[in-house]
C-alpha cells in the first residue's frame, strides 16, 4: 500500500516504513498508513481532507494548523501522525453539527472576527479549548488564549469580541442544557 506522505512528496523513498494509525477524527474512527514522519497537520489535510487544517508556518508560531488533541489545543505542524494514534482529534469540521453552527462559529460571524479566514479555523479551536474550561472569560485570557495564534488582518478585537460572543451563548444555553440532563 503507498502510503500519504506519496502524495505530497513523490521523491520519498521506498524503503520507509509505514505504520498504521487510528484515531478519533471529529466522532468519527479514522486510520491510515503513514510514514513516521508524516506531520498530523498533513495527515489531516491531505489524508483526511479536513482541509480547515491549514499550515502557514511549518513551526509552530502561527497557529493556523491549530487542532485539538483529547480537547487540549495543539499545533498540528509540529506533531507527528503516530504520536495521534489513539486519540481524539477535532478539526474546525467538527465544531459544526448538520443543522447548526457551534456558538464559536456564529461568534465570529456575528463579530466579524474574519476577514480572509485563513487563521480561523486555529483561532476557534483554540477558543474552544478556553472555552471548555473557562465559560466566562475576561478578556484578557481570551488574549492570552490565542496569543499563539497569528492573525495580519483583523487587528484582534473583532476576534477577541466574537470569542466574548461565544462564551455569553454557551452559558445562557447551559442553564436549558442543565434543566434537560436533570429531567431525564
Amino acid at each position: 500500500m503507498s502510503s500519504l506522505y506519496d502524495e505530497i512528496s513523490p521523491e520519498s523513498p521506498d524503503d520507509v516504513p509505514v505504520l498504521r494509525v487510528t484515531m478519533t477524527v471529529n466522532g468519527e474512527k479514522r486510520a491510515a498508513d503513514v510514514e513516521p514522519r508524516l506531520l498530523l497537520a498533513h495527515l489531516l489535510r491531505y489524508g483526511f481532507r479536513m482541509t480547515g487544517t491549514h499550515t502557514g508556518c511549518d513551526t509552530s508560531n502561527c497557529g493556523a494548523c491549530t487542532v485539538l488533541l483529547d480537547g487540549k489545543a495543539i499545533k498540528s505542524c509540529t506533531m507527528l501522525a503516530i504520536q495521534a494514534n489513539g486519540h481524539e482529534v477535532t478539526t474546525v469540521e467538527g465544531l459544526a453539527t448538520a443543522s447548526e453552527l457551534h456558538p464559536i462559529q456564529e461568534g465570529f460571524k456575528q463579530e466579524h472576527g474574519l476577514q480572509c479566514g485563513f487563521c480561523t479555523p486555529g483561532m476557534m479551536l483554540a477558543a474552544k479549548a478556553l472555552l471548555d474550561d473557562n465559560d466566562d472569560p475576561t478578556e484578557d485570557e481570551v488574549r492570552w488564549a490565542l496569543s499563539g495564534n497569528l492573525c495580519r488582518c483583523t487587528g484582534y478585537q473583532n476576534i477577541v469580541k466574537s470569542v466574548l460572543w461565544a462564551a455569553a451563548k454557551l452559558r445562557a444555553e447551559a442553564p436549558a442544557a442543565d434543566q434537560e440532563s436533570e429531567l431525564t
